[in-house]
């Protein structure tokens, strides 16, 4: 009997969940309802930036959902869901009946309740509408770049302002806490980080609530708590998102922060699975539920929810919270449990660089990390894969523990000596490579397969007192 299935949503999370669906089940009906055309929020920054053309946004064609025998049904928006008789309400009126059903309906912008929040070239850019809008008042200023006014100083935000400041606007960041990326950085990193922003010119204003959002002449201005006053062309409004759970509260499922989800990513209802910005699945670190709303746990989400509603039975370890993160040419991220919270830390830090390098230990084992420094140097030590790989094996180092915690910039030996690739390797989600989306603008793919992992690493074997001499175990390193 052809199973029906209906994912509710067009982001990564219900493109992954599509795509896995129809790899494992050929024979199933699969329909895709989204409000929008399916398009990458996570590249609007670089249309932004002039780096891409518009086509280059969206995540599907005609062709692409009939090669796959995908019904999509777009501009849509889901209003209803009964678990109970298999079926799903749309704005229309319409219905589709289901056997399986997948939310992944994302998450929204919260709206600061700051007044003239709602007035005109005062954006979320949060949608492909935002980015246009965005574009065009830059685009159509005269006499000066555009000055642009950030309400919000985390990651959301920072992804818009490296765009914008790719294009010369002139850029003013507020925010709430006492440093800015709280949910990213420590102090001490945000300190480093805020510096470098000050030098290319980017103002900062830090431990201030905006209190309102007005008008003079031709400016938009933001008044601050602190009697401060500036003056823009654009204001971004960026303090966050919330997962759209709507659709789960009305349906009856279980929902806390976000939807509640096991570790098969199913809902309280049996036929009802979770996945993307609006599900709370496991966390791999506290081993508890967590929204994580993320890219790379959207991704995951979305294979395990599809293969579990196509029958293989596949069980997930959990998502690990990170962000990665370009502050106009400084590399930031922060992996896992980085806040450290009593636990013992190797730290190196070098002010004039800067470079900032934490890591934060449960014994033998790694278990969160922040490292910062100028993009070139961190992508070329290569170290960012690496940490996240030592956390999320979630095993002890041994001997090489000792040896991380006493230089805590030689990440590769350690890494490979105590056998953390064939640990991942084991962790594969569906017993197999992340093959990448099939939908490609031009309809080309890679020239060649990647390697695998398996085949090309060799059992490494080293030692860790190698080379080394006996001196006393630091915690903490100062550098030039």
């Amino acid at each position: 009997m052809t199973t029906r299935h209906v994912v509710v949503g067009g982001g990564p999370a219900g493109l992954f969940a599509v795509e896995t669906i129809r790899g494992l089940d050929p024979q199933a009906e699969i329909t895709l309802v989204a409000d929008e055309t399916p398009y990458s929020r996570m590249v609007l920054p670089y249309l932004m930036a002039r780096e891409i053309p518009e086509e280059h946004v969206y995540t599907g064609s005609a062709e692409h959902w009939a090669s796959l025998r995908v019904r999509p049904v777009t501009g849509q928006r889901a209003t209803a869901l009964d678990p109970r008789q298999g079926r799903l309400t749309l704005a229309d009126g319409s219905t589709l009946a289901f056997d399986r059903c997948l939310i992944a309906t994302g998450s929204s912008p919260i709206r600061p309740d700051i007044s003239g929040a709602g007035g005109a070239r005062v954006h979320n850019l949060w949608t492909l509408a935002d980015a246009q809008r965005t574009i065009e008042v830059v685009q159509g200023l005269r006499g000066g770049p555009a000055r642009v006014i950030f309400i919000g100083a985390g990651f959301i935000g920072f992804i818009v302002l490296n765009a914008l400041a790719k294009l010369g606007c002139v850029l003013s960041v507020v925010e709430l806490e006492d440093q800015i990326l709280p949910r990213m950085l420590d102090g001490e990193a945000a300190a480093l980080a805020r510096a470098w922003l000050g030098r290319r010119g980017v103002g900062v204003h830090t431990g201030v609530r905006a209190t309102e959002i007005g008008d003079a002449g031709p400016d938009k201005t933001v008044r601050l708590s602190d009697g401060t006053t500036i003056a823009g062309d654009l204001v971004v409004l960026a303090i966050g998102v919330r997962p759209n759970v709507d659709l789960a509260r009305q349906a009856g499922l279980r929902v806390d922060q976000g939807i509640l989800a096991d570790d098969h990513l199913g809902t309280s209802a049996p036929n009802v699975y979770a996945a993307g910005d609006c599900a709370q699945g496991p966390d791999v670190s506290t081993g508890g539920q967590a929204v994580h709303a993320i890219q790379p746990t959207a991704v995951e989400h979305g294979r395990v929810a599809g293969a579990n509603m196509a029958g293989r039975a596949t069980r997930y370890a959990g998502s690990l919270v990170m962000n990665i993160l370009d502050v106009v040419g400084l590399q930031c991220a922060s992996f896992g449990l980085w806040k450290g919270d009593d636990r013992e830390t190797s730290v190196v830090v070098g002010a004039r660089r800067p470079a900032y390098r934490k890591l934060c230990w449960d014994g033998e084992r790694m278990v969160g990390a922040i490292l910062l420094g100028p993009a070139d140097d961190v992508a070329l030590l290569n170290d960012l894969g690496m940490v996240k790989g030592l956390i999320q094996a979630r095993r002890p180092l041994g001997p090489w523990a000792a040896e991380l915690k006493r230089n805590p910039m030689d990440v590769r030996r350690a890494f490979v000596a105590a056998g953390t690739p064939g640990a991942l390797v084991g962790q594969t989600l569906l017993g197999q490579p992340l093959a990448e989306q099939r939908y490609r603008l031009t309809g080309r793919g890679p020239d060649r397969e990647p390697h695998r992992a398996a085949d090309v690493l060799p059992q490494i074997k080293l030692d860790p007192t190698r080379g080394k001499g006996r001196g006393h175990e630091a915690t903490r390193v100062a550098v030039d």
